[in-house]
């Protein structure tokens, strides 16, 4: 048994993950190849290595002849007589090898052979490990920066963060750990490369299905997101169970779940909505926190008409028109948003008294001009009026006169 070889053989398969099997098959070709550079020829080469003890031998199969034209694939009898007897003109003869007989050149080019089968399982190993991990969603290291990119440490390999891919204004240190999306991963000549992003809408979806054991189980499925890296985001969710609240479960007891993704993405705002297979149920969603009047969507052409409150408009476009287009991409219409009076004058929807949409207000301010002077007519003036109120609403046999009172007055 070659306990040494046998030795570095397991160190290398249980420390790098490499097969002992192809290292032995690679030692089998590298032996060949030496014979080929030591002899000239590797056709009648024979190389037996056992997997179990690591044995192995070397042999050159030569024709017995009576006079030896090619020492390489030809014995004489007399040399064949002295390996076996019984040997005669036209057997063949299985010589052994030594391989501590070849020459420096042919052990250097077996040594190479060697090294660059070791070399190519283990990149064979790292790129099958993290193609696993492809769209998937890893914990990483910043090692170090690249110009503006930045490598990230994922173990044991360096992934490279470009700048596209990096949240705007996030702020990144050495040594810090982070979560990324693995985007792609390409097997090339110097090994595995690997992209990654933290602005990919999917690194919210995977967030999620971490801190979220409904999502995990499929009991809650993620159905559309829209992202904006660094600023916000929408989700809709939908749950197959009718005891289960999608929307609930995403945020969490005191928003503990949706919390924790937002620390994650750096203070990123998240909106979590409920889906809907009614285009316009789910537009008005999408738009949320602003409040919709009424939807006119056309799946056909996947455009909508939103109409919304005056006081909802600046609400529903958002900053920079940022709410509005993320609910374009989250239902995939082109939504145009009205307000209230400037859909009256377009003729998009008839007249609506003002007690048919009041409920839509939240704004404690918000009162009817005709509602206060109502109220106001029916206030009492002061105080005087107050008093004759509250007395005129008394019954009749409580009510006293002037003269009562005088009458009942003792005098001094």
């Amino acid at each position: 048994m070659n306990q040494e070889l046998l030795e570095a053989l397991n160190t290398l398969e249980k420390e790098k993950n490499i097969s002992k099997d192809s290292i032995l098959d690679a030692i089998e070709q590298s032996l060949i190849q030496a014979c080929k550079n030591n002899f000239g020829t590797s056709d009648n080469v024979r190389v037996t290595v056992d997997h179990e003890t690591c044995d192995y031998s070397i042999c050159l199969m030569k024709t017995v002849v009576e006079e030896v034209m090619d020492d390489a694939e030809e014995i004489s009898l007399e040399d064949a007589h002295k390996i076996d007897g019984s040997y005669v003109i036209g057997d063949v003869v299985n010589v052994p090898v030594e391989s501590k007989s070849f020459g420096r050149i042919a052990t250097s080019n077996a040594k190479g052979v060697i090294l660059q089968k070791i070399r190519e399982e283990e990149r064979k190993v790292l790129y099958n490990e993290y193609y696993q991990k492809e769209h998937d969603i890893m914990t990483g290291t910043v090692e170090r920066f690249v110009g503006r990119n930045v490598s990230i440490n994922l173990g044991r390999l360096d992934a490279l963060l470009t700048e596209n891919e990096m949240i705007r204004g996030e702020h990144l240190r050495p040594n810090q750990r982070l979560k990324v999306y693995i985007c792609e991963v390409k097997d090339t000549t110097r090994g595995p490369r690997i992209t990654v992003s933290r602005t990919h809408p999917e690194l919210v979806k995977r967030l999620f299905e971490a801190e979220v054991a409904e999502i995990h189980d499929g009991t809650i499925e993620i159905r559309g997101i829209a992202r904006e890296a660094g600023s916000r985001t929408k989700m809709a969710v939908w749950s197959n169970d009718e005891n289960v609240d999608a929307v609930g479960a995403c945020v969490g007891v005191n928003g503990v779940r949706v919390n924790a993704v937002v620390d994650e993405l750096g203070g990123e705002k998240i909106d979590i909505i409920s889906w809907d297979d009614n285009p316009a149920i789910l537009i008005e969603h999408a738009l949320s926190p602003a409040k919709v009047i009424s939807v006119m969507a056309d799946p056909d052409d996947k455009i909508a008409t939103v109409i919304v409150p005056d006081y909802q408009l600046s609400l529903a476009i958002g900053k920079e028109g940022q709410n509005a287009r993320l609910a374009a991409r989250l239902t995939g219409f082109k939504i145009d948003i009205k307000s209230e009076t400037q859909a009256k004058e377009d003729g998009d929807f008839n007249y609506y008294e003002e007690d048919e949409y009041e409920e839509y207000s939240d704004d404690p301010e918000y009162i009817r001009d005709e509602d206060a002077a109502e109220d106001k007519e029916d206030a009492p003036a002061d105080e005087e009026n107050a008093a004759e109120a509250a007395e005129d609403d008394r019954p009749e046999d409580e009510k006293e006169t002037v003269e009562d009172i005088a009458a009942e007055t003792p005098e001094e």
